[in-house]
């Protein structure tokens, strides 16, 4: 008996009995051009899996699938959920993340577009590391000509196929320049196309912008993957950029089986080039698609969806949908207005630690999301007070931290010696006697000959440089040629811990005896232990799917963890609630969300309510924050928040209007003229039961006597009375009219900052 159920688990359609009509409809028509339309919670990921299963089972070989995602993160779940129904040949499917995927593509072909297979991967430090150096070499007011609005200009351009010779030419992109004051990114552009190629280096966007070209000037390479691919499928579809989809619809023009999965109401960067008409527009480019829509939400409460969907019913530009659930009413929204900013934070932890208590949830159940990562602080110490433990997201990756740099560095030009900014940043580390001025003569050097500086280095004797240097240059590259003597023997372990030793950076970290030495050489550690693991994967999470097991070079190591994202980093184990943006959000669930920081020119973004589209992309973000959310959502503003050192007056974002009242439960609110919102609110304060200090239990008893004084006659030194806090005495005052604050020190309660406009504080005279 038990047999017959495995067996009818894993045969071609009892996999498919788990899922509801819509997706088992979407799964399994698997001809022609598709648009699955997912809703939030609603099972994607395991339609867009079992449709790849089925492909499987209907007898299409593996190696002719194409699955393109975002994160490598989800391409390895997918993949480890289909091999769990067809087996190891599920190893055999293209995929991965597009940069992934086409970085693979780029090194099979690499020769026919002038560059080895070797080709080193910038990250975006590498990009803006080169563009600050051309822009000093060019004489650039580095002010007027920011390394990020360069980078991002020039990637810009990139994901909508402009490459450094059409933006020269394009009077809109070079006129928009000349307003900025910065005539010259054409030319920085030109000389950083130029000095990628020579150093044998793509970044991020040249993976997409290059597969273009390779398609678009090599007939043979596209009719080879044309035809290779049979079914090309794309998740996140509302994410792709231009280029991505120009891509994607080249590769699947001869089969015409593309299926694309998304939700036009997720779509929430366009900051990154996003755009959003590539899925509002595929059924007008692909005329013959059958549109499956999943509209069940399997994640959160009636409450929160139908909240979710007034919202998102605000947008004009949207795919007609309507989300709905089978699962309990559950709670009423909580809306929650504070005084403060750091009121906010309080009530916010106050309410994690009462959830805890009274619905038995653990601190990996809640999530707080804010508009922008500065608005962290507030949180941060709130939960620090009640030793709630906390994670941010978004903090430095483990491989931008400069140790780690610099052992890359190092594996990254024996790979490729012409990788320049590898050379630049290692040349000297640890220090052989290779200071500034050399390395300027050497880059100059470069320049002039149109060479690299590996090419320099490795004929420094036909150039003008002291005896010294030139020994210490020689015996450089003589090490580097010693590394890579061992490429083709060894494997990506044996090679990077060599090279640990050999260059002396595990001794320099070594010999660094303080806490911050210690954890820099612990980490060097980590990632030869990430190295080892590489090459001896096992059930490692940490890489792409696309890294086979024969593969284990140095060359495949570097390929596979420059394209990871800090989607793909670990999570680690601990019980933490989570702080991150909403963007960061996406894709993410918790029992518990706090929206925080609803306010106007926050959330929405005042950089954002300029035009119909980006207010609506703002709407899709909060759309995003609240289906993050599982069984309870709160949602707070402050009425007062410190902005670049001053204090603002705050108003309710318009967003709050367009829940609906029925579904809210209103905490902290009063009638009053001064919002619009506020006077249609029906005025409900249901009581808070807050958690008990968790240092003292200590209750001032107010005296007879207590009398607030104006804010004005306070001056620092003065003894005073608080009605909560107790006695005490200011220690500094700070700020002007209303944005003047104290700083005291009471007997009982600690030093405490309090903003005198709502401090009431009685003088006690001597």
């Amino acid at each position: 008996m038990n047999g017959f159920k495995w067996l009818r688990i894993f045969t071609p359609m009892g996999f498919l009995d788990g899922l509801n009509e819509p997706q088992r409809e979407a799964a399994t028509s698997i001809n022609g051009p598709v648009m699955i339309i997912a809703g939030p919670g609603s099972g994607k990921t395991r339609v867009l899996t079992y449709r790849i299963a089925h492909i499987m089972s209907e007898g299409y070989d593996p190696f002719g699938i194409l699955a393109l995602t975002f994160t490598n993160k989800a391409a390895r779940e997918m993949k480890n959920r289909i091999e769990s129904v067809q087996g190891t040949a599920a190893r055999s499917l293209w995929m991965g993340t597009f940069h992934s995927v086409f970085a693979r593509m780029l090194r099979a072909e690499a020769t026919k577009i002038g560059y080895t297979s070797n080709f080193t991967i910038y990250d975006s430090d590498d990009s803006k590391n080169l563009l600050k150096n051309i822009i000093k070499e060019m004489g650039l007011n580095d002010k007027q000509y920011k390394a990020n609005s360069v980078h991002y200009r020039i990637s810009l351009a990139k994901n909508n196929l402009i490459n450094h010779q059409e933006y020269s030419q394009h009077p809109e992109l070079t006129g928009e320049d000349e307003a900025y004051g910065r005539p010259k990114i054409s030319d920085i552009y030109k000389e950083y196309a130029k000095r990628c190629f020579r150093a044998g280096a793509m970044d991020f966007d040249d993976l997409l912008l290059k597969t273009h070209e390779l398609l678009e000037d090599h007939a043979d390479v596209l009719y080879k993957y044309q035809h290779r691919f049979k079914h090309v499928l794309i998740d996140e579809f509302q994410d792709t950029n231009f280029l991505q989809y120009a891509i994607v619809k080249r590769l699947a023009d001869v089969h015409q089986n593309i299926c694309v999965v998304g939700d036009d109401a997720q779509s929430i960067y366009a900051f990154r080039g996003a755009n959003i008409q590539n899925i509002l527009n595929f059924e007008k480019d692909f005329p013959e698609v059958k549109t499956f829509r999943l509209e069940q939400n399997y994640r959160s409460t009636k409450v929160i969806v139908e909240a979710a969907n007034q919202i998102i019913g605000n947008n004009k530009m949207q795919l007609a949908k309507k989300i709905w659930t089978s699962n309990d009413e559950g709670d009423r929204i909580k809306v929650i207005k504070a005084a403060s900013d750091n009121e906010e934070g309080r009530l916010v932890a106050d309410a994690i630690f009462e959830q805890r208590m009274r619905d038995h949830f653990v601190n990996n159940d809640f999530a707080i999301l804010y508009r922008t990562n500065a608005q962290s602080r507030a949180f941060e110490e709130s939960l620090r007070r009640l030793n709630i433990p906390y994670r941010i997201y978004g903090g430095i990756s483990f491989y931008q931290r400069k140790e780690i740099k610099d052992l890359m560095g190092y594996l990254k030009l024996t790979v490729n010696p012409h990788d320049e900014e590898a050379f630049k940043r290692v040349v000297n580390y640890p220090a052989r006697g290779i200071g500034k001025t050399t390395m300027e003569k050497i880059i100059v050097f470069a320049a002039d000959n149109d060479r690299s500086l590996w090419d320099i280095a490795e004929n420094i004797a036909l150039f003008p440089f002291p005896a010294g240097t030139r020994k210490s240059i020689t015996e450089f590259v003589t090490m580097i040629r010693s590394f890579q003597a061992m490429l083709e023997k060894k494997n990506a372990y044996e090679v990077a811990s060599h090279i640990a030793k050999s260059t002396g950076i595990l001794k320099e970290l070594y010999n660094d005896q303080s806490v911050e030495g210690l954890s820099r050489y612990e980490n060097i550690q980590e990632l030869l232990n990430s190295i080892s693991e590489f090459t001896d994967p096992g059930d490692n999470p940490a890489f792409p799917p696309d890294a086979t097991e024969a593969d284990k070079s140095l060359a495949s190591y570097l390929q596979q963890v420059s394209l990871l994202t800090d989607a793909d980093q670990e999570e680690g184990q601990e019980d933490s609630v989570k702080l991150m943006t909403v963007h960061a959000a996406k894709g993410l669930e918790f029992k518990s969300v706090f929206i925080v920081g609803m306010e106007e020119n926050l959330f929405p973004s005042g950089l954002s309510t300029n035009t119909r589209e980006e207010l609506e992309e703002e709407r899709r973000l909060f759309y995003v924050a609240v289906t993050r959310a599982e069984k309870k959502l709160t949602i707070t503003h402050a009425a007062t928040r410190y902005k670049y050192g001053s204090l603002d007056y705050c108003e309710p974002s318009r967003f709050l209007e367009e829940l609906p009242q029925n579904l809210l439960e209103m905490v902290g609110y009063h009638r009053s003229k001064s919002s619009a919102w506020e006077e249609k609110v029906v005025y409900q304060q249901p009581k808070i039961s807050r958690p008990e200090p968790v240092k003292t239990a200590y209750v001032h008893a107010v005296s007879s006597g207590f009398n607030p004084a104006p804010p004005e006659r306070l001056s620092a030194g003065m003894a005073i009375e608080h009605q909560k806090f107790g006695y005490g005495k200011i220690v500094s005052l700070e700020g002007q009219n209303d944005g003047r604050m104290a700083t005291i020190d009471f007997d009982k309660a600690g030093q405490k900052k309090l903003l005198l406009k709502f401090a009431k504080l009685s003088i006690v005279q001597n």
